[in-house]
């Protein structure tokens, strides 16, 4: 394995190229790096990789002390006597050797002082920091490299200035006059702010043009197959493995180092063997960890396509052409679909079939949205990391149109930067072939036009349609199915079924109203046919009518497969009566 990834290739490029001093560090910052012997936290690892002559390292934690090596303290304290009386330490000595309360012993104590007093006061702390910027251009043969942790609780984002308190403005006040300083930006001394994502620093310090930004990424497949090689080669008893450390690198997609070492020391510790199963587990609570509970959920549908009564064209279309090209890589494979259709038509559960019969892990995204400030970008980026790390994955979203809204000017701010991020992963060519777009919505025409434009899921807009003619005919033989009737008397199940479909049921039934139908049946447990009428009988349907009517024709004008549609040969004529026949809806207040 490579002794520099490429974020910290990417850090010395910008710090030794002169283009910033300030980066922000942010992404999987409290994961293991691998320093060249051994898997450290972060800040080890870049204190171990830029440790050089002429480089002097300072790191303050949040409630900490401002920490540095007694070579570096030797140095600074006696730079900051000579920044404040404009002669060297031992010179100063040398003229005040027989005098008392001299100015070397002033100065002195006041370094002593201020580096004491930063420990618990965050405010005095990067006052401190700054001045000894200044002081190191003045007075100090060696450059600083000064790593702030916690940057994202020194410097919050609150959403406004009258949300923050005295100290925090002081801080942010203190910060931005720091980075935006000509001469520390064209001097040669360095701060890294750690903090997991950008926008959790106040937008003050985080939108500076002289504030640049890196993404410490989740490990690859390749990094954590190398650190289970060596975990096992250096640990005893070796956790015990199902297979090889290749086949664990694999599963464990989405995983940190962090997570990946817990999983292997808890295995060498009970001497019980790792199962897939038992790894697969553990991925997914580490995402909804990550993510939250509210945000994600791991969809194990227990049906296939062959357990969905009806829509035959529909299934085979699925076989022949969506999931072919779903299982595809690079150009071949479609970056997702949108699936839209009347509430009730069947949409959700035909293609959680689709999404068994892929055999891919299936994320359900249930509410990027947070309610704390900031949060939901922090959650994007969360998951847009999960993405990178996993192999290929299929991201089940159902009522998509009230998940990702709309990016015009009467949305809000928070709406349109997520929809806009997620339309931008979308058709991120990196990501085409490996994260599966599915959308379910009743709504397809509150999807923002710039997902549902080729390239994203408009590739493929799927209408989920009220089953019609064999499709219907197979519903109703599913219903009778459910039911056992007694009697020598009873008719023939096709008359049964002929009753049913021409004179008991209404023409625009639907998957979800047939299902029902069944459940009620079954509950019943009807002898006779006319219990079986006197039931059908006393079903009342919802009025829902009219916007089922408007769900429908928008799922036919913005389907993108003639093949799916009731009649392939469609004119424009009959594109423009389902249009007329939406205006008309809408002016009823049908939306």
């Amino acid at each position: 394995m490579s002794t520099s990834p490429p974020f910290f290739t990417q850090l010395a490029r910008l710090l030794n190229s002169g283009q910033t001093r300030s980066v922000l560090v942010c992404g999987n910052i409290y994961d293991l790096q691998w320093d060249g012997s051994s898997y450290v936290p972060l800040n080890p690892f870049l204190l171990e990789k830029t440790q050089t002559s002429g480089l002097l390292q300072l790191v303050y934690e949040l409630n900490g002390p401002v920490r540095m090596n007694k070579e570096a303290h030797s140095k600074l304290r006696g730079a900051w006597v000579e920044w404040k009386t404009g002669v060297d330490a031992n010179t100063l000595a040398l003229r005040e050797l027989h005098q008392k309360g001299s100015s070397l012993e002033f100065y002195q104590d006041e370094f002593d002082r201020n580096l004491r007093e930063s420990t618990g006061n965050p405010t005095l702390a990067l006052e401190f920091l700054r001045q000894l910027t200044i002081c190191s251009r003045a007075a100090l043969r060696e450059n600083l490299l000064i790593i702030v942790e916690a940057a994202d609780m020194l410097l919050p984002e609150a959403g406004s200035l009258a949300a923050l308190n005295d100290r925090q403005l002081h801080r942010i006040s203190i910060v931005h006059d720091w980075f935006g300083d000509p001469e520390f930006i064209d001097g040669s001394d360095s701060v890294l702010l750690m903090a997991e994502s950008r926008t959790l620093v106040h937008s003050r310090v985080s939108r500076m043009p002289s504030v640049l930004s890196i993404d410490v990424p989740a490990p690859t497949k390749e990094e954590r197959i190398e650190f289970i090689t060596r975990y096992i080669d250096q640990k005893q008893p070796a956790p015990k493995l199902w297979s090889t450390p290749e086949a664990l690198g694999e599963c464990t997609a989405g995983l940190s180092l962090q997570v990946l070492r817990q999983l292997l020391a808890g295995a060498a510790y009970t001497g019980q063997q790792l199962t897939a199963d038992g790894v697969f587990e553990k991925v997914e609570d580490y995402i909804r960890t990550q993510l939250g509970d509210d945000v994600v959920d791991f969809k194990k549908p227990g049906h296939s396509l062959d357990d969905v009564i009806g829509f035959t064209k529909l299934k085979d279309f699925l076989r022949r052409e969506l999931i072919p090209r779903f299982k595809a890589k690079g150009n071949k494979a479609l970056p997702g679909a949108a699936v839209a259709g009347a509430i009730g038509s069947g949409k959700t559960f035909i293609f959680e079939a689709v999404a068994a019969e892929l055999d891919l892990p299936v994320l359900v995204l249930k509410n990027i949205r947070s309610k704390w400030f900031g949060q939901t970008d922090v959650i994007f980026e969360r998951l847009r990391r999960m993405l990178d790390a996993l192999e290929k994955v299929v991201i089940f979203v159902d009522e998509a149109d009230t998940q990702f809204g709309r990016v015009d000017s009467n949305a809000h701010d928070t709406e349109r930067r997520l929809t806009g991020k997620i339309q931008a992963m979308m058709s991120d060519p990196q990501l085409r072939g490996r994260v599966l777009w599915l959308l379910m919505t009743a709504r397809i025409h509150l999807l923002s036009p710039d997902i549902r434009r080729p390239g994203r899921v408009g590739d493929l807009i799927i209408p989920v349609l009220d089953p019609r003619e064999d499709d219907r005919t197979a519903f109703v033989h599913w219903v009778l199915s459910s039911v056992k009737l007694e009697g020598a008397q009873t008719p023939p199940v096709e008359n049964l079924a002929r009753e049913l479909d021409e004179e008991l049921l209404p023409p625009d039934y639907s998957a979800a109203a047939f299902a029902s139908l069944r459940s009620l049946l079954q509950a019943l447990e009807p002898k006779k046919w006319e219990e079986v009428q006197a039931a059908i009988y006393d079903q009342i349907s919802p009025d829902i009518g009219a916007t089922r009517e408007y769900q429908t024709l928008q799922a036919l004008v913005n389907c993108t497969r003639r093949s799916l549609l009731p009649e392939p040969d469609v004119t424009d004529e009959d594109r423009s009566a389902w249009e007329r026949r939406i205006r008309e809806l809408e002016l009823q207040g049908i939306r």
